[in-house]
């Protein structure tokens, strides 16, 4: 399930790209299978070690082409271990809002980049995210959760404050935000036959992509969509 569109970062063959807050390695997986060399970043061991299993097994299936690398480690959104200027494209996927300096983040993200290089940020939308956050606190206040609800105004601010140029965006996965309304509704922790039940639609969405669902997201992903997206290039 990509939230960021490759096409818009325009990821290419031979280019560098950091994915941060990597996560289990969604983004990082196709980046790698679309031929760039990928560093995918956490700061969860375990996270970092699922990325590395997978891929590898990317690897060994011949799914990316001659001239791909790819390879996880664990690391610090603060203090990026990547040096100046060196990176084409940067991914920052559902991590920001978890990262009370938000603003060195940024800035980091800055110092890698390339000019001329690109990043994607993907945060909670704000509309979405508010609802979630007054069903439940559980949601969202506990250790390492989401400490902040972005707009898209102040995702645009950040990204200028340290040199980017924000530009085009969009939102994504209207299907998940009535799920984790549900979910919110009845308690995370639970999984009563309603949430196990769109569980199950959002499941069978991911694995067959059928046309129905395809359709139903392009119609409501600027009304209810759960991720925003912004994209923004260093200047030359």
């Amino acid at each position: 399930m990509l939230t960021v569109d490759y096409d818009r970062l325009d990821v290419r063959a031979g280019q560098t790209l950091l994915d941060l807050g990597c996560g289990e390695g969604r983004h990082a997986f196709e980046a790698y299978r679309r031929g760039a060399a990928v560093v995918a970043l956490d700061w969860g061991t375990d996270e970092v070690v699922t990325t590395q299993q997978w891929l590898g097994a990317i690897a060994e299936a011949g799914e990316a082409p001659v001239g791909a690398s790819a390879t996880a480690v664990r690391g610090d959104l603060l203090h990026l271990p990547v040096p100046d200027a060196s990176v084409d494209r940067v991914i920052a996927s559902e991590v920001l809002e978890h990262v009370p300096d938000d603003l060195t983040a940024f800035a980091e993200i800055a110092r890698v980049l390339k000019p001329g290089g690109r990043v994607a940020v993907t945060v909670p939308r704000y509309g979405p995210e508010r609802v979630c956050w007054a069903l439940s606190d559980a949601y969202h206040a506990n250790e390492g959760g989401h400490i902040r609800i972005y707009r898209e105004a102040e995702v645009r601010s950040r990204l200028a404050q340290v040199g980017l140029l924000p530009g085009s965006s969009h939102h994504a996965h209207a299907l998940h935000a009535p799920y984790w309304w549900l979910k919110c509704a009845v308690g995370v922790d639970r999984s009563p036959a309603p949430v196990r039940a769109y569980h199950r639609l959002l499941v069978w969405d991911l694995t067959t992509r059928p046309w129905v669902t395809r359709a139903a997201e392009k119609v409501l992903d600027p009304v209810i969509g759960k991720s925003l997206v912004v994209y923004a290039t260093k200047p030359w």
